[in-house]
């Protein structure tokens, strides 16, 4: 491993090492914001700085303390932290009331959600009453309507993950809509050099993705949003947060460089700003659709070039981004069809080099 920048940063690998933990547990430990992680060189590669090791190793319960928050176990093992069975902690578990930190996919296809040890002990001492007896009653219903909220709590939990590794307006836009399918993120996202611009910005598989095409397939389908109730709240979400991006400064268009912006990572440790969201029973009524604006110069649409996704460049004299037509606000356009329904989902084109750092 290296140490860069005159000894300033350090490679992951050494950071991990420095402070006792095995890989999978430093990875954990960065994504829960326990050790931050700054952006270095050209590619974005993220390291830990050497003030940030020093502040860690410092503590007075390291490396116990440190290894303990980043403790993970499986369904069998949180079960006897309770002292309860297997089977009343999975109850428990797809109810919500504890969310998983990550999960992997068996040789059979089956889902293996695994619970941070801190967070499990905190729910026998919070809720000791839902740990003997008979579940209540609105639990018992919820569970014999098939209830599951592990996946959907794992994907609140990664989001926040990364909205907290940037604050890149885009870039939260983009992680926003990883949770959308293709299909969904095309009715909310109009334009498609922005639609392009998202997937240059798309945040890079979870760790431990399997790549067995039968497990990565279950693995893809737990990564997106599948309730109604949260695709209804991410595609919001994402509408208000393309709104924030485009009022900084608008998607590059094929051929164009911009440059880049600095980007200073917020503190991981100090919370993620809240995702934007409007609550959905308001959000539809007294909104009247409103006609799109038609352009006021034609532009004349030439032979597609290869490299955008299918984009067409214009030539030189043409006119460029400002001339774009004003369409309606995003927010407007989306309410007006927010209501079509789920589509199936497609496999992603590939975009180009990934221009985010993240996590």
């Amino acid at each position: 491993m290296t140490v860069d920048e005159g000894a300033r940063t350090v490679a992951p690998g050494r950071a991990a090492q420095e402070l006792e933990l095995r890989r999978d547990e430093f990875r954990l430990a960065v994504q829960l914001g326990l050790v931050r992680t700054v952006p270095v060189g050209e590619g974005g590669r993220r390291q830990v700085e050497r003030c940030e090791l020093d502040r860690l190793t410092a503590a007075p319960d390291f490396p116990a303390g440190l290894r303990e928050r980043v403790r993970a176990v499986g369904t069998g093992e949180a079960a006897a932290l309770l002292d309860i069975t297997p089977e009343r902690f999975t109850r428990l578990a797809r109810t919500g009331h504890v969310s998983p930190v990550r999960f992997s996919v068996n040789r059979y296809r089956a889902v293996v959600w695994s619970y941070l040890a801190e967070e499990v002990a905190e729910l026998g001492l919070g809720r000791p009453a839902l740990l003997t007896g008979r579940l209540p009653l609105d639990l018992r219903e919820r569970l014999a309507a098939h209830e599951d909220l592990r996946p959907r709590n794992w994907r609140a939990r990664r989001l926040g993950v990364l909205l907290r590794g940037t604050d890149d307006p885009w870039a939260r836009a983009a992680a926003i809509a990883s949770l959308l399918d293709p299909v969904q993120i095309a009715e909310v996202v109009d334009d498609p050099y922005e639609r392009a611009h998202l997937d240059r910005l798309r945040p890079p598989a979870p760790p431990g993705m399997p790549v067995r095409a039968g497990a990565h397939e279950v693995a893809e389908r737990l990564t997106r949003a599948d309730d109604p109730d949260e695709i209804l709240w991410q595609r919001m979400s994402l509408a208000l947060a393309l709104d924030e991006a485009r009022a900084e400064r608008p998607a590059p268009y094929p051929g164009e460089r911009t440059p880049d912006r600095p980007r200073t990572p917020a503190p991981a440790a100090a919370g993620a700003r809240p995702v934007p969201f409007i609550a959905p029973a308001a959000a539809a009524p007294g909104i009247p659709p409103v006609p799109s604006v038609p352009p006021s110069v034609p532009v004349p649409v030439v032979a597609p070039r290869a490299g955008v996704h299918g984009a067409v460049v214009r030539p030189a004299g043409q006119p460029g981004r400002a001339d774009r037509p004003p369409g309606r606000s995003v927010r407007t356009r989306f309410l007006d069809r927010f209501r079509r329904g789920k589509a199936t989902g497609e496999g992603r084109p590939r975009g180009g080099k990934r221009s985010a750092a993240w996590p």
